[in-house]
């Protein structure tokens, strides 16, 4: 094979690389929700996943989602941020927010899971939460978009509530929607293992090219 043939192969294979890792990126890109036990006037733990976006890397600073329409709420501590439980004059539960300590947040390229225990959910088969993110540079990012209207920019977490104690959840990430925590777990370990692998790829194909230009040299 010749010297340019091979670059041009190692070219190809770094895109091709880049392409895979872009595609796992966005397939955790939502505010998302997720519960392994939600039924109607049930109680729950809603997990909710907050991944950094920023295009400049600022990192996440702030959280706030509504939760309308239960009795109480009880939030798990995540170290380096501080939880709020806003309610309304009837003192029903309307917004729960989350502010990081000062030099903390999440930054680019992680993400944080913020728990709440939510007793006694709606008797309704889903509950929609519009979440509000909001970064250190002062970016504003408004997940309130209905995640049933198509395949929305910005949809909403939502959840599937069951009759009785049955389990289930709907997970509006890139609006997959998923059942049981299993099911989720498969998604994410695949995901893991396709990024691994563009990174991989890309990895060598720049090795490639850079040893074709040291070879060309002697």
């Amino acid at each position: 094979m010749s010297g340019s043939t091979f670059t041009r192969s190692a070219v190809v294979a770094a895109a091709a690389a880049l392409a895979v890792a872009g595609a796992t990126g966005t397939a955790f890109a939502h505010v998302t929700v997720s519960a392994s036990d939600a039924s109607k006037g049930g109680s729950a733990v809603l997990v909710f996943r907050v991944p950094n976006e920023s295009a400049s890397g600022s990192p996440t600073v702030g959280l706030g989602v509504e939760i309308s329409g239960v009795t109480t709420v009880d939030t798990e501590t995540v170290p380096g941020w501080k939880a709020v439980v806003n309610k309304d004059s009837g003192r029903g539960v309307t917004t729960v927010t989350w502010t990081a300590d000062p030099g903390t947040g999440i930054a680019a390229g992680q993400f944080e899971q913020f728990s709440v225990l939510a007793n006694g959910l709606p008797d309704k088969d889903e509950m929609i939460m519009p979440a509000t993110q909001t970064y250190a540079d002062g970016q504003v990012v408004r997940w309130d978009q209905n995640p049933g209207d198509g395949e929305p920019e910005y949809p909403a977490p939502s959840l599937t509530l069951h009759d009785g104690q049955s389990a289930g959840a709907h997970d509006h990430g890139d609006i997959q929607a998923t059942a049981p925590e299993e099911a989720e777990s498969s998604k994410d370990t695949a995901a893991r293992w396709l990024g691994a692998l563009g990174l991989a790829l890309g990895a060598l194909a720049v090795l490639a090219v850079i040893g074709i230009g040291v070879r060309g040299r002697h």
